[in-house]
């Protein structure tokens, strides 16, 4: 293994600097789109999107719902690529989430949707793609060139394009001002030690947990431990993991629990405290645990957005835990940058 820093580590470290440049020189068409979007007035939002892009629509669903009391649903695209159906979408905002935009299903349903009657916007970092000239907005990301395959600067600053496009929507001042404190926060984020849970990975399987705004961060940390470690991982809800799955729980089983600064916390943190009763070993992002493994952290100015830090602090750490383990983060096996699903 070469001792050069890996691709995923430089972009990881990045990351404030391109939200940086996102909130410099994205915030003409973030606020054009939320102008329509007003207009629309929308009784509900849509969202287009797989894999990590897929984890960032959970969380602008979460904070859809929360924010603007709009629901947001997941389309599969192959409703429309496979199965040639055209859902209906008058009174609809359709967001398409893809870091390329080059992906035949995602761009096929956004069309679709466009035609049934929903006003389409894409978030990508790639304004020239065919998403964003399918789409009747486009959000660039401006996130700079990502050639590790797996996803990190794009995979926030998808969060944030997505987040301050309905904060624009609401027009909600306070929320305005803690995305345009990212930079700081983030570039904190990148130096929290969480050196302990990543001597945890064993390499077996493990959960990852959150609720609400941080289950969806809790879904793209499994996936990142899959595609970067070849760890096995699954991410469940707190409110659902001590249901079945609890069942596989035995001694020394890891997990990470992502919380933030909500009235999800403290039963996050409780659900944290009962898998470390039972043998886990528990690490959590949050200091309200008394069994757990607190995590440093960085909390924002606004709890919607302190799933954001929190993912960039786990990137920092499943990066050694990928070097640990002998795996180049930056190829994994069988999985190219771009997938384009018919």
């Amino acid at each position: 293994m070469s001792p050069d820093p890996t691709l995923m580590h430089q972009e990881v470290r990045e990351i404030p600097q391109a939200v940086d440049r996102l909130l410099s020189q994205g915030g003409a068409a973030i606020q054009r789109a939320a102008k329509d979007a007003r207009a629309a007035d929308p009784r509900y939002f849509i969202s287009i999107a797989r894999g990590s892009s897929d984890h960032a629509a959970s969380y602008l669903k979460y904070a859809s719902e929360l924010l603007l009391g709009r629901p947001m649903a997941s389309v599969g695209p192959s409703v429309s690529s496979i199965y040639g159906v055209t859902p209906e979408a008058r009174d609809a905002v359709g967001i398409a989430v893809s870091q390329s935009g080059q992906s035949p299903d995602i761009v096929r349903l956004t069309k679709a949707l466009g035609e049934s009657g929903a006003l389409t916007v894409a978030i990508t970092n790639d304004a020239t793609s065919r998403l964003a000239q399918t789409a009747h907005a486009t959000l660039p990301l401006h996130a700079g060139p990502e050639l590790s395959v797996a996803a990190t600067k794009t995979f926030v600053t998808s969060l944030v394009a997505g987040l301050w496009f309905l904060a624009e929507i609401k027009q909600d001042p306070g929320l305005i001002a803690a995305i345009h404190a990212l930079p700081e926060v983030l570039d904190q984020a990148t130096r929290c030690d969480w050196s302990e849970a990543a001597a945890a990975m064993d390499g077996r399987s493990l959960f990852t947990i959150g609720r609400g705004p941080s289950w969806a961060i809790s879904n793209e940390a499994a996936l990142k431990f899959k595609e970067t470690c070849l760890i096995h991982a699954e991410s469940y809800s707190s409110a659902e993991v001590l249901h079945g799955p609890v069942s596989i729980v035995g001694g020394g089983f890891p997990v990470i629990a992502f919380a933030a600064r909500d009235k999800a916390e403290a039963s996050l943190a409780e659900t944290a405290d009962a898998l470390a009763e039972k043998g886990a070993r528990v690490f959590a992002v949050t200091d309200q645990t008394t069994r757990a493994t607190p995590l440093p952290h960085i909390r924002t100015d606004h709890w919607l957005c302190d799933p954001i830090p929190a993912i960039v602090s786990f990137y920092a750490m499943v990066e050694t835990v990928a070097l640990a383990r002998g795996i180049n983060p930056d190829t994994p096996r069988h999985l190219n940058k771009v997938t384009e699903t018919v």
